[in-house]
Protein backbone atom coordinates (compact mmCIF):
# COMPACT_ATOMS: atom_id res chain seq x y z
CA UNK A 1 0.00 0.00 0.00
CA UNK A 2 2.85 2.33 0.85
CA UNK A 3 4.41 1.68 -2.53
CA UNK A 4 1.11 2.40 -4.33
CA UNK A 5 0.65 5.67 -2.43
CA UNK A 6 4.20 6.67 -3.25
CA UNK A 7 3.63 6.06 -6.98
CA UNK A 8 0.42 8.13 -6.88
CA UNK A 9 2.24 11.06 -5.28
CA UNK A 10 4.97 10.77 -7.86
CA UNK A 11 2.42 10.81 -10.72
CA UNK A 12 0.71 13.94 -9.32
CA UNK A 13 4.02 15.65 -8.75
CA UNK A 14 5.14 14.76 -12.24
CA UNK A 15 1.89 16.06 -13.74
CA UNK A 16 2.15 19.34 -11.83
CA UNK A 17 5.78 19.65 -12.83
CA UNK A 18 4.82 19.06 -16.45
CA UNK A 19 2.15 21.76 -16.26
CA UNK A 20 4.60 24.15 -14.62
CA UNK A 21 7.18 23.43 -17.34
CA UNK A 22 4.66 24.57 -19.99
CA UNK A 23 4.45 28.02 -18.35
CA UNK A 24 8.20 28.49 -18.03
CA UNK A 25 10.19 30.46 -20.55
CA UNK A 26 7.18 31.71 -22.54
CA UNK A 27 7.97 34.25 -25.22
CA UNK A 28 5.33 37.01 -24.97
CA UNK A 29 6.11 38.09 -28.54
CA UNK A 30 5.24 34.66 -29.98
CA UNK A 31 2.06 33.44 -28.23
CA UNK A 32 1.34 31.19 -31.18
CA UNK A 33 4.28 29.01 -30.16
CA UNK A 34 3.10 28.56 -26.59
CA UNK A 35 2.07 25.12 -25.35
CA UNK A 36 -1.60 24.23 -25.12
CA UNK A 37 -2.22 25.09 -21.47
CA UNK A 38 -0.74 28.61 -21.63
CA UNK A 39 -2.78 29.25 -24.80
CA UNK A 40 -5.97 28.12 -23.07
CA UNK A 41 -5.15 30.22 -20.01
CA UNK A 42 -4.43 33.30 -22.12
CA UNK A 43 -7.66 32.84 -24.10
CA UNK A 44 -9.73 32.39 -20.95
CA UNK A 45 -8.11 35.46 -19.37
CA UNK A 46 -8.80 37.60 -22.44
CA UNK A 47 -12.38 36.38 -22.61
CA UNK A 48 -12.89 37.15 -18.92
CA UNK A 49 -11.45 40.65 -19.39
CA UNK A 50 -13.72 41.38 -22.34
CA UNK A 51 -16.76 40.09 -20.47
CA UNK A 52 -15.86 42.14 -17.39
CA UNK A 53 -15.30 45.31 -19.46
CA UNK A 54 -18.56 44.86 -21.35
CA UNK A 55 -20.43 44.24 -18.13
CA UNK A 56 -19.04 47.44 -16.60
CA UNK A 57 -19.97 49.46 -19.68
CA UNK A 58 -23.48 48.02 -19.80
CA UNK A 59 -24.01 48.67 -16.12
CA UNK A 60 -22.69 52.23 -16.49
CA UNK A 61 -25.07 52.94 -19.37
CA UNK A 62 -27.97 51.39 -17.52
CA UNK A 63 -27.12 53.42 -14.42
CA UNK A 64 -27.16 56.66 -16.46
CA UNK A 65 -30.52 55.73 -17.96
CA UNK A 66 -31.85 54.93 -14.51
CA UNK A 67 -30.69 58.30 -13.14
CA UNK A 68 -32.24 60.07 -16.13
CA UNK A 69 -35.53 58.23 -15.64
CA UNK A 70 -35.53 59.11 -11.95
CA UNK A 71 -34.97 62.77 -12.87
CA UNK A 72 -37.97 62.72 -15.22
CA UNK A 73 -40.20 60.97 -12.72
CA UNK A 74 -41.37 64.09 -10.74
CA UNK A 75 -42.26 65.97 -13.93
CA UNK A 76 -44.10 62.96 -15.32
CA UNK A 77 -46.07 62.63 -12.09
CA UNK A 78 -47.11 66.30 -12.28
CA UNK A 79 -48.04 65.91 -15.95
CA UNK A 80 -50.01 62.77 -15.14
CA UNK A 81 -51.89 64.53 -12.33
CA UNK A 82 -52.75 67.46 -14.61
CA UNK A 83 -53.96 65.19 -17.39
CA UNK A 84 -55.91 63.10 -14.92
CA UNK A 85 -57.67 66.23 -13.66
CA UNK A 86 -58.45 67.20 -17.26
CA UNK A 87 -59.78 63.74 -17.99
CA UNK A 88 -62.02 63.87 -14.93
CA UNK A 89 -63.36 67.30 -16.00
CA UNK A 90 -63.44 66.49 -19.71
CA UNK A 91 -67.18 66.99 -20.11
CA UNK A 92 -67.03 70.32 -18.29
CA UNK A 93 -64.08 71.44 -20.40
CA UNK A 94 -65.99 70.56 -23.56
CA UNK A 95 -68.90 72.70 -22.38
CA UNK A 96 -66.54 75.59 -21.69
CA UNK A 97 -64.96 75.18 -25.12
CA UNK A 98 -68.40 75.30 -26.73
CA UNK A 99 -69.27 78.43 -24.75
CA UNK A 100 -66.03 80.12 -25.79
CA UNK A 101 -66.64 79.17 -29.41
CA UNK A 102 -70.16 80.63 -29.25
CA UNK A 103 -68.76 83.82 -27.71
CA UNK A 104 -66.12 84.10 -30.44
CA UNK A 105 -68.79 83.56 -33.08
CA UNK A 106 -70.87 86.30 -31.50
CA UNK A 107 -67.91 88.68 -31.54
CA UNK A 108 -67.19 87.83 -35.17
CA UNK A 109 -70.75 88.82 -36.04
CA UNK A 110 -70.01 92.24 -34.56
CA UNK A 111 -67.19 92.69 -37.04
CA UNK A 112 -68.52 94.29 -40.22
CA UNK A 113 -67.93 92.48 -43.46
CA UNK A 114 -66.40 94.12 -46.49
CA UNK A 115 -69.83 94.97 -47.91
CA UNK A 116 -71.02 96.49 -44.61
CA UNK A 117 -68.37 99.19 -44.26
CA UNK A 118 -70.46 101.85 -46.06
CA UNK A 119 -73.39 101.13 -43.76
CA UNK A 120 -71.10 101.52 -40.75
CA UNK A 121 -69.94 104.94 -41.93
CA UNK A 122 -73.60 105.92 -42.26
CA UNK A 123 -74.25 104.72 -38.68
CA UNK A 124 -71.40 106.87 -37.34
CA UNK A 125 -72.70 109.86 -39.29
CA UNK A 126 -76.24 109.33 -37.98
CA UNK A 127 -74.93 109.01 -34.41
CA UNK A 128 -73.33 112.45 -34.73
CA UNK A 129 -76.33 114.07 -36.40
CA UNK A 130 -78.62 112.59 -33.77
CA UNK A 131 -76.67 114.48 -31.10
CA UNK A 132 -76.80 117.75 -33.04
CA UNK A 133 -73.15 117.61 -34.10
CA UNK A 134 -71.75 118.89 -37.38
CA UNK A 135 -69.28 116.72 -39.27
CA UNK A 136 -66.37 118.59 -40.74
CA UNK A 137 -64.50 115.39 -41.67
CA UNK A 138 -65.43 111.71 -41.99
CA UNK A 139 -62.78 110.04 -44.13
CA UNK A 140 -61.84 106.33 -44.21
CA UNK A 141 -58.12 105.62 -44.28
CA UNK A 142 -56.06 102.78 -45.70
CA UNK A 143 -57.12 99.29 -44.63
CA UNK A 144 -54.49 97.56 -42.47
CA UNK A 145 -54.60 93.79 -42.98
CA UNK A 146 -53.59 91.74 -39.92
CA UNK A 147 -53.27 87.98 -39.50
CA UNK A 148 -56.96 87.19 -39.14
CA UNK A 149 -58.74 90.50 -39.50
CA UNK A 150 -58.53 93.88 -41.22
CA UNK A 151 -58.46 97.22 -39.44
CA UNK A 152 -59.93 100.39 -40.99
CA UNK A 153 -59.05 103.79 -39.49
CA UNK A 154 -61.59 106.57 -40.04
CA UNK A 155 -60.50 110.17 -39.46
CA UNK A 156 -63.32 112.32 -38.13
CA UNK A 157 -63.82 115.87 -36.95
CA UNK A 158 -67.08 117.07 -35.44
CA UNK A 159 -68.18 120.29 -33.77
CA UNK A 160 -70.68 120.60 -30.97
CA UNK A 161 -71.10 121.16 -27.27
CA UNK A 162 -69.03 119.18 -24.80
CA UNK A 163 -71.97 117.22 -23.43
CA UNK A 164 -73.15 116.28 -26.91
CA UNK A 165 -69.62 115.18 -27.88
CA UNK A 166 -69.55 112.85 -24.88
CA UNK A 167 -72.94 111.39 -25.79
CA UNK A 168 -71.73 110.88 -29.37
CA UNK A 169 -68.69 108.93 -28.13
CA UNK A 170 -71.00 106.75 -26.01
CA UNK A 171 -73.32 106.17 -28.99
CA UNK A 172 -70.40 105.08 -31.16
CA UNK A 173 -69.25 102.60 -28.50
CA UNK A 174 -72.78 101.15 -28.38
CA UNK A 175 -73.08 100.53 -32.11
CA UNK A 176 -73.93 96.98 -33.12
CA UNK A 177 -70.53 96.78 -34.79
CA UNK A 178 -67.21 97.08 -32.95
CA UNK A 179 -65.88 100.64 -33.27
CA UNK A 180 -63.26 102.26 -31.04
CA UNK A 181 -62.40 105.95 -30.77
CA UNK A 182 -58.70 106.70 -30.44
CA UNK A 183 -56.45 109.77 -30.37
CA UNK A 184 -59.27 111.99 -29.12
CA UNK A 185 -58.50 115.71 -28.97
CA UNK A 186 -61.07 118.34 -27.92
CA UNK A 187 -60.29 122.02 -28.39
CA UNK A 188 -61.94 125.35 -29.00
CA UNK A 189 -62.39 126.17 -32.69
CA UNK A 190 -59.49 127.93 -34.37
CA UNK A 191 -59.75 130.74 -36.85
CA UNK A 192 -60.96 128.34 -39.49
CA UNK A 193 -62.70 125.02 -38.84
CA UNK A 194 -63.60 123.15 -41.97
CA UNK A 195 -64.25 126.39 -43.83
CA UNK A 196 -66.46 127.96 -41.15
CA UNK A 197 -65.12 130.86 -39.06
CA UNK A 198 -64.98 130.64 -35.32
CA UNK A 199 -67.15 133.77 -35.05
CA UNK A 200 -69.97 132.00 -36.88
CA UNK A 201 -70.09 129.18 -34.32
CA UNK A 202 -72.24 129.48 -31.19
CA UNK A 203 -70.55 130.04 -27.84
CA UNK A 204 -69.47 126.87 -26.06
CA UNK A 205 -68.97 124.85 -29.25
CA UNK A 206 -65.90 122.64 -29.27
CA UNK A 207 -64.08 120.67 -31.95
CA UNK A 208 -63.45 116.93 -31.54
CA UNK A 209 -60.71 115.33 -33.64
CA UNK A 210 -60.46 111.57 -33.35
CA UNK A 211 -59.70 108.37 -35.20
CA UNK A 212 -62.46 105.78 -35.25
CA UNK A 213 -61.17 102.29 -35.82
CA UNK A 214 -63.36 99.43 -36.92
CA UNK A 215 -62.46 95.87 -37.63
CA UNK A 216 -63.73 93.32 -40.07
CA UNK A 217 -63.07 89.63 -40.47
CA UNK A 218 -61.16 88.35 -43.49
CA UNK A 219 -62.88 86.03 -45.91
CA UNK A 220 -61.42 82.61 -46.70
CA UNK A 221 -59.97 83.93 -49.97
CA UNK A 222 -58.39 86.90 -48.19
CA UNK A 223 -56.88 84.61 -45.56
CA UNK A 224 -55.43 82.41 -48.30
CA UNK A 225 -54.01 85.43 -50.15
CA UNK A 226 -52.57 86.76 -46.90
CA UNK A 227 -50.86 83.43 -46.19
CA UNK A 228 -49.42 83.31 -49.72
CA UNK A 229 -48.11 86.86 -49.41
CA UNK A 230 -46.39 86.05 -46.11
CA UNK A 231 -44.87 82.87 -47.54
CA UNK A 232 -43.56 84.81 -50.54
CA UNK A 233 -42.10 87.49 -48.29
CA UNK A 234 -40.34 84.88 -46.13
CA UNK A 235 -38.99 83.16 -49.23
CA UNK A 236 -37.69 86.44 -50.63
CA UNK A 237 -36.06 87.27 -47.28
CA UNK A 238 -34.39 83.86 -47.16
CA UNK A 239 -32.88 84.36 -50.62
CA UNK A 240 -31.29 87.62 -49.49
Amino acid sequence: MATSSRFANLDISAALESVADQFRGLNPRAPGQWPLLPKLGAWLGAAAAVIALGWVLVLSSASDELDSARGREPGLKVDFSAKLAQAVNLSELRKQKQQVQEYVTQLEKQLPGKAEMDALLSDINQAGIGRGLQFELLRPGVVEVKDYYAELPIALRVTGRFHDLGLFAADVSNLSRIVTLQSLAIAAPNKDVGGATALALPAGVLVLDATARTYRYLSANELADNAKAKAAALKAGAKK
